[in-house]
């Protein structure tokens, strides 16, 4: 069952990546126009924050708090950066060898990315945005 996780772990990460690429940079200012809605510069914002402290978390073994090393959140390079930096801190996580604990703290790192990969769902559609292959395939949007 870990190696399950880790797999869908691995899965969410690649499809949010996927679809930092695919924006171009000004969508990542974009609101929902006329609701009450941050912007997917800060739902990403959101996303890392989570990475990293949940990664933080299954290594130490038990919550140590939220942050977030995104300053740029509106820099599609920036983002991608951070990304990619938390794809390889989770890749060093041995899931063979996890806790219940760890466990449940990586579920939640999972559910937590796909909770927002609907909402990003939701800007795109907002925006008269388009979604990568990647997207279309896993959720036929």
């Amino acid at each position: 069952m870990n190696q399950q996780l880790k797999a869908n772990l691995d899965r969410a990460f690649k499809l949010t990546y996927d679809l930092v690429v695919h924006l171009d940079e000004t969508s990542l200012n974009l609101d929902l126009p006329s609701l009450p809605s941050n912007r997917i510069a800060g739902q990403l914002w959101c996303i890392i924050g989570a990475r990293e402290s949940y990664t933080k978390a299954i290594e130490m073994g038990g919550w140590k708090g939220f942050s977030c090393s995104l300053t740029t959140p509106r820099v599609k390079e920036s983002v991608l950066a951070v990304l990619e930096a938390t794809y390889k801190q989770l890749n060093k996580i041995d899931f063979g060898d996890l806790t219940d604990l760890q466990i449940e703290l990586a579920f939640t790192l999972l559910e937590h990315e796909i909770q927002h990969h609907g909402q990003l769902i939701r800007f795109v559609y907002g925006n008269g945005l388009t979604f990568p292959a990647s997207w279309n395939k896993r959720y036929t949007v």
